[in-house]
């Protein structure tokens, strides 16, 4: 039987001309096979093939995993400290072996590693030229389409097939077996069992890379893309900055009577392309991007990372486009919220931040309008400016004196270590601390001895409104706050 083995494995090796150790290989996987059949579970069986006698052995052997995981596998694993009771010095990971009968070596088995070993060398073959394809280091594919599939269009260049999913196809492109097709390699899936490339005609990348194609100032350096953004088929923009000032970046891109950007659009189904000069400056970059609108003005909140943009009534419509698209892709492209709004929303928008803030400081440094408001006038939106701006800057303001300016900082530290406290979950008992009350609120409550925040979560919504004369609505929501924290 020994000698028979190796005169397979000999005779295979000669004729599909591969090495010994594959067809042995491949044979001891054929045995293992068959040898599971004997068992009704999923269990895992080794053989060891002697590569001089062509002596064969078969065990079935069990993973070893750790004791507190239990048995994912009942059939192949076995918990640590069962394993440790036979083999003391055991490891998770490492393998319990039972020797076990082995199969009969004959013609099932001489056929089983004759089609393992075809499918090893088809194997090795498809990985092979998908790694000489890959080795050439393209990121467009230039192929024709071969047929159509459940899952969309299979696209052969050479001896690679890919795949182009139907939602990576542009919307109403109309692709026919034999229609040659270009397309940007979106992902490599070896793990497959089809087609291992992923193609796309939809993401950025591949407008970005038929731009590269297109415009030979890109490869040599003079120019650089520094992004895109699409609505496949329909619209785009890209943004495109120079290294050469002599270089006039769009122009470039666009090409002699818009050679250039024509070869990209027809590649794209007529997508139309809209080049955005690049600029270090976010808030240029947004008004480029914008284009063909004219932006009156734009407020940027670097925190939130959302541009408030603002055109007049005849740019509205243009600066958003037809469904938004204008602006959707702007953003997308410059990264930034952007919101569009006209003179007299941003006008209303401002007053009603102003109010917030003003409100904030009346309550929470216990001033009046006028000095909350010579406060905002100065450019100051927030407790944490009034706490911690150098001393010198206030000191500025005419209209403080000295001890107004410390009185001030020192009321708007003690405020922001409440609201800490408070968030912390040491939640401030001092009435200034309860969202929506008033300086004038407080003092009517003091005067009937009301001078914590729980003394005011105390009272009935009558008791309030009598105290303040408040309406009812604001009473409830004014104890509501108070009481929050018992529930919290």
């Amino acid at each position: 039987m020994s000698r028979e083995v190796l005169l397979l494995v000999d005779a295979l090796a000669h004729e599909k001309n591969v090495d010994r150790g594959v067809v042995f290989d491949a044979l001891e996987m054929a045995l293992g096979s068959a040898t599971k059949k004997r068992y009704d579970g999923e269990v895992d069986i080794r053989v060891a093939i002697d590569r001089q006698t062509g002596e064969y052995e078969s065990f079935r052997r069990w993973l070893v995993v750790p004791s507190e995981s239990g048995l994912q596998e009942p059939d192949k694993e076995i918990l640590l400290f069962e394993a440790q009771e036979e083999i003391p010095d055991i490891e998770i990971g490492e393998y319990i072996e039972e020797q076990i009968e082995s199969e009969a070596f004959g013609r099932i088995g001489a056929q089983t590693a004759k089609q393992v070993i075809l499918q090893r060398i088809r194997d090795a073959e498809r990985e092979q030229i998908l790694n000489d394809f890959l080795e050439r280091g393209e990121k467009i594919m230039n192929g024709t389409v071969k047929r159509a599939d459940k899952n969309g269009l299979i696209i052969e260049s050479g001896r690679v097939e890919a795949l182009l999913r139907r939602d990576q196809m542009i919307p109403k492109e109309n692709l026919r077996s034999g229609d040659r097709v270009r397309a940007y390699i979106l992902k490599v899936d070896r793990e497959a069992r089809g087609p291992q490339i992923e193609l796309s005609r939809t993401c950025p990348d591949f407008l970005l890379k038929l731009f590269e194609n297109e415009v030979p100032e890109i490869e040599q350096g003079l120019l650089e893309l520094k992004g895109a953004a699409r609505d496949p088929g329909i619209r785009a923009k890209i943004a495109v900055v120079t290294h050469d000032k002599r270089i006039d970046p769009i122009g470039t891109c666009v090409g002699v009577r818009g050679t250039r950007v024509t070869a990209v659009r027809n590649e794209v189904a007529g997508e139309a392309v809209d080049i955005v000069l690049w600029s270090e400056d976010p808030a240029q970059f947004v008004i480029g991007a914008l284009a063909p609108a004219q932006v009156s003005s734009i407020v940027v909140d670097e925190e939130k990372h959302v541009m408030d943009v603002v055109v007049d009534e005849d740019n509205l419509a243009i600066a958003i486009g037809r469904s938004g698209q204008n602006v959707r892709l702007a953003s997308e492209l410059t990264g930034w919220q952007i919101n569009i709004m006209t003179p007299e929303e941003s006008a209303k928008k401002l007053e009603d931040e102003v109010h917030k803030v003003r409100e904030l400081f009346i309550a929470k440094l216990d001033v009046d309008a006028e000095v909350a408001d010579i406060l905002i006038e100065e450019g100051f939106n927030s407790l944490e400016e009034v706490a911690y701006v150098p001393l010198s800057e206030m000191l500025e303001i005419e209209a403080f004196d000295e001890d107004t300016v410390n009185e001030l900082r020192t009321r708007a530290r003690d405020s922001l270590e409440a609201i800490e406290n408070t968030a912390s979950g040491e939640v401030s008992q001092d009435l200034s601390s309860v969202d929506g009350i008033t300086p004038q609120m407080i003092e009517q409550l003091n005067a009937h001895q009301i001078s914590t925040r729980d003394d005011l979560a105390e009272l009935a919504v009558d008791e309030l409104v009598e105290m303040t004369q408040v309406d009812e609505e604001s009473a409830k929501t004014l104890i509501m706050t108070a009481r929050a924290h018992w529930f919290n």
